[in-house]
């Protein structure tokens, strides 16, 4: 997928303000026009225009688009870096409006800024008063994975955009306190009512929406409610069967070894995953440590294994040849 320059394609500096940004627009809206205008790419160069105007004149993805940073080249190869915008308040998008631009759009504004919860300003005239209800934001937001399975009450600093006087955007922090539900799944959104964008004429707020990850966990990897585990175990241990001691995110469990046992052998602890009505499994996926050979002792004791317990790892890859 191609980098998009939004800033080279409306032809402004990255530090234009709005109204330099609105400018350039309509230049280019009127010299590509396919209705007027005789370039032999008009169309194409129509769609690119609006396409950066869209995220430029938005003080929320001009911001969030701003993140990636000013070294990437138009056309470079391009991949959205993990949690680009991992925190950042943005308003919704309708998602038709989304598809009708590139890949590359789709890939930083299509999921989370399409949003599914496009809850546009309404309201009605009433002899010379106009009420309206604030529009709904969205923020993506990383949680430990211990908070899904007990609760909890985080503080949370999201970041959304002002205008300034001097017509650029500029990022705000604010801190919010959330509570975690327990048994709160990966992709689940979290509404936070009135903590959205101001209402018009004493509407009301609109509602803050939080999309959960989880963060990068040292031991764990989920899959929907379900968590696993690579735990690992001395080769007796394995063969012979064992008690060991196992940790999960809900505390430490006695597990039982089962002889016979071959890396990757999946144990299942049913309902240890994430709570839930069900609630998931944990899966504890076996992996063989061998001691290291580091003194003249461990490698007598392999030696004396070798000699006394004939046995080829590799009989399984011959192929079905005798």
């Amino acid at each position: 997928m191609e980098f998009k320059d939004y800033y080279r394609l409306l032809d402004v500096a990255r530090d234009a303000t709005q109204d330099e940004i609105k400018r350039a627009y309509r230049k280019l809206a009127r010299k590509y026009h396919p209705d007027v205008s005789k370039e032999a790419d008009a169309e194409e160069r129509f769609k690119e225009v609006n396409e950066a105007y869209e995220v430029l004149k938005d003080p929320e993805k001009r911001a969030a688009y701003d993140q990636l940073g000013a070294n990437w080249k138009a056309g470079q190869d391009f991949r959205p870096p993990p949690d680009w915008n991992q925190g950042f308040e943005y308003h919704d998008m309708n998602p038709e409006d989304a598809a009708q631009f590139s890949d590359f759009f789709e890939s930083l504004f299509g999921g989370g800024f399409a949003g599914g919860h496009a809850r546009r300003a309404r309201g009605g005239a009433h002899g010379a008063h106009f009420h309206a209800r604030g529009e709904d934001a969205h923020a993506r937001v990383a949680i430990a994975l211990e908070d899904a399975y007990r609760g909890a009450t985080r503080s949370l600093a999201l970041k959304h955009t002002e205008l300034g006087a001097d017509g650029r955007p500029h990022l705000v922090e604010r801190t919010l306190n959330v509570r975690i539900p327990k048994g709160v799944r990966e992709g689940q959104m979290i509404r936070l009512s009135g903590q959205g964008g101001p209402g018009i004429g004493g509407g009301a707020a609109g509602d803050l929406y939080l999309e959960v990850t989880f963060e990068p966990h040292g031991l764990y990897r989920v899959e929907g409610r379900d968590v696993y585990l690579s735990l690992p175990v001395a080769p007796w241990e394995a063969a012979l069967g064992a008690s060991v001691e196992a940790p999960t995110p809900d505390g430490r469990v006695d597990l039982k070894i089962p002889p016979n046992s071959a890396g990757g052998r999946r144990l299942r602890l049913r309902g240890r995953g994430i709570p839930g009505d069900p609630p998931g499994d944990l899966y504890v996926v076996l992996s063989i440590a061998l001691p290291p050979a580091d003194t003249e002792a461990a490698r007598e004791a392999y030696r004396a294994c070798a000699r006394s317990m004939p046995f080829d790892p590799r009989a399984d890859l011959t192929g079905g040849r005798p």
